[in-house]
């Protein structure tokens, strides 16, 4: 759908059912949710879909092993579930990947393996295959870069992956399917009461021409991820906040170091972490740290000791393994964390997501991982439309297949398109690369502007493609050209060009590790915003 015709749809229906703020993970989940039930679903982003944590995870559709560890059966057993129906309503997106625990230890193959045995039952009729013991030669054939030194084997899991920000994009395609509407690059100044006090609708702004617009919802969801407590002060400025945040650092490395069909999870960190190495778009991701934040920003920094301990665990069980020499890009996530007792390391804080509804009748959700979205989405849904007096209906997310459906997709980086893939390389610069270093054609940027709602070339190069996460700088690069077929497609003059290129290049500079290592040193702040 074109812009015009959102802003119209939006400018031409001021009443909804739900109104949804916020287009990352749970926000996408609630409105697909609200919308495959009924309901007249509008879902209003400030940036763009999964500008923040839900672009920057560690890209697994997991049950979460070190929350077994921990004893939360109940948060593994469901996350298991709808890592099985992701799987089921979005083949293009999610697949399935080995795990390999390496033993060094002569306990670590029996304790682990039994631990492991354990997440296979709780997968139950889902379970994508059960793990099992591998010897040393297994091990080295399917992780040659791993350490030989010592090794006595190990235990090979299953859990799965995807394209975060393309499952993000999927889902927005999806609620326009169901008949919602979703607007990006709009974000919510005002939140209204009626004459009672309570939570009515809201004001939004469009970025683009700075004009807004009031719309009325007979129920209003915060979904705003790290940003919940702003939006929650707009309801009531005396509102404590709710969230003690953390962040985590990836590093992106070149998949020669890590040859094989399989990721490496180290399962106890020098700080008590998991830590993975997961081939990734052709690359290698490497991460994660967890480390508190005392405020939240629109564009987190690494820091330096991060960096350290990453690539410092990384060379305890990869050989060679990748120095800073060999990172394509830095990359840090924010984890909307409830608050817990005064002193709790945030390793410790539970991961499950926590719904909230305050006097003036505003829900918020937040928490929770990418893994458990549509879950989070029902459990919102089941609370929102009984006080907004919607008719009682059921979930039917479960089985709903999810836009572009393709159970034989195209491969490599095609396959995130599911069935659209077809359609793009129709387009006029299907054969053209943007780069020589990635996958990615010029036909891509078209259809990201067309029927993807792309603005910026941000949009673009970050979350419609992966070229920022993948190699920073080679996205530097490919930034001039894609702003000139955005410009073609979208109207812009070169004014509008030279301006998108500018900022797009100081944003990926954030993302080059010499650039990362260079601001810690000069104490440049990170950027803080409002929601």
């Amino acid at each position: 759908m074109k812009r015009a015709d959102i802003i119209k749809s939006v400018s031409d229906s001021p009443s909804w059912d739900v109104l949804v703020i916020g287009g990352g993970a749970s926000g996408l989940g609630t409105a697909v949710e609200a919308a495959s039930r009924g309901y007249r679903t509008l879902l209003i982003e400030a940036h763009d879909y999964a500008k923040g944590t839900s672009s920057r995870s560690t890209k697994l559709v997991h049950g979460g092993v070190r929350y077994l560890a921990q004893g939360n059966i109940s948060l593994v057993r469901e996350t298991l579930h709808e890592r099985g129906l992701m799987r089921q309503n979005a083949p293009h997106l999610v697949r399935e990947l080995g795990f390999l625990i390496a033993a060094y230890k002569w306990w670590a193959v029996p304790f682990y393996g039994i631990g492991l045995k354990v997440y296979d039952v709780l997968a139950g009729k889902l379970n994508l295959r059960n793990s099992r013991y591998v010897g040393v030669k297994e091990a080295l054939e399917r992780t040659p870069t791993l350490k030989k030194e010592g090794l006595k084997g190990g235990i090979l899991y299953f859990d799965a992956q995807f394209n975060d920000s393309r499952l993000a994009i999927t889902l927005m395609r999806t609620l326009e399917d169901l008949g919602g509407v979703a607007l990006n690059h709009a974000p919510v100044v005002a939140l209204h009461k009626n004459a009672a006090g309570k939570v009515s609708g809201a004001t939004l702004r469009d970025s683009e021409t700075g004009k807004e617009y009031t719309v009325s919802a007979k129920v209003v969801v915060n979904a705003t991820g790290v940003f919940v407590d702003s939006v929650r002060r707009m309801d009531d400025s005396g509102a404590k906040n709710m969230l003690s945040p953390s962040q985590g650092v990836h590093v992106v490395v070149d998949r020669k170091f890590l040859p094989g069909d399989s990721a490496i999870m180290v399962p106890r960190t020098d700080d008590g972490r998991v830590l993975f190495a997961v081939p990734w778009q052709d690359h290698v991701v490497i991460g994660t740290t967890d480390t508190p934040v005392p405020e939240v920003s629109l564009e987190p920094k690494a820091l330096p000791e991060e960096i350290e301990f990453i690539l410092k665990t990384a060379a305890q069980y990869m050989n060679p393994a990748p120095t800073r020499a060999d990172v394509q890009s830095v990359y840090v996530g924010l984890r909307p964390l409830v608050k817990a007792a005064e002193g709790t390391d945030t390793k410790a804080l539970s991961r499950d997501h926590v719904i909230r509804v305050s006097d003036a009748g505003l829900i918020t959700l937040t928490g929770g991982k990418w893994t458990s979205y549509r879950r989070m989405g029902s459990d919102t849904v089941n609370r929102a439309a009984p006080q907004a007096g919607l008719p009682d209906k059921p979930s039917i997310t479960s089985t709903l297949r999810l836009h572009g459906w393709a159970k034989e997709a195209m491969s490599n980086h095609w396959s995130a398109y599911g069935s659209d893939a077809f359609h793009i390389r129709t387009l006029e610069g299907a054969k053209t690369l943007l780069h020589p270093d990635l996958p990615y054609t010029e036909a891509e940027v078209r259809w990201a502007a067309q029927e993807e709602q792309a603005r910026t070339v941000e949009d673009v190069l970050s979350r419609r493609l992966r070229a920022l996460l993948l190699n920073a700088r080679a996205s530097i690069e490919m930034a001039p050209r894609v702003a000139a077929i955005l410009a073609e497609e979208l109207g812009r003059d070169l004014v509008w060009q030279v301006a998108q290129v500018a900022e797009y290049q100081a944003l990926a500079q954030g993302y080059l590790l010499d650039s990362v290592l260079e601001g810690a040193k000069k104490g440049i702040p990170q950027v803080m915003v409002q929601a």
